[in-house]
C-alpha cells in the first residue's frame, strides 16, 4: 500500500468518524423538545415537599403504646387480626 493510498484511507476514516460528532442532525430523538420528559417527571415525583399541608391533623402518638407493641412483638404475643375472607364479607 502506498503512502498516498494510506493517507486517503486515513482521511476517509477520519471523515466518517467526525460525521458521528455532527450536531443539529434532523434524525434522532435528541432534537425532540420532549426528549427526557419522562425522566424529569420521575425525578420531580421523588422530591419531598419540605412544607406539606394536610387536610386533617396528624394523629397523636404515644411512646408507651409503641413500646408495648415492640415488647409484644419481641415476646411473640402479637395481637392476631380478625380473619376475613372474601366469602364472608357482604356486598358493597
Amino acid at each position: 500500500m502506498t503512502i498516498d493510498r494510506l493517507k486517503a484511507t486515513f482521511a476517509g476514516v477520519l471523515v466518517v468518524g467526525l460525521a458521528g460528532c455532527q450536531a443539529g442532525s434532523d434524525i434522532g430523538a435528541f432534537n425532540d423538545p420532549g426528549f427526557g420528559e419522562a425522566n424529569r417527571q420521575t425525578m420531580a415525583a421523588q422530591v419531598v415537599n419540605p412544607d406539606p399541608v394536610y387536610d386533617r391533623d396528624i394523629p397523636a402518638t404515644s411512646a408507651d403504646h409503641a413500646a408495648d407493641a415492640v415488647d409484644r412483638y419481641n415476646n411473640d404475643q402479637v395481637k392476631q387480626p380478625e380473619r376475613t375472607d372474601t366469602r364472608s364479607t357482604g356486598p358493597g
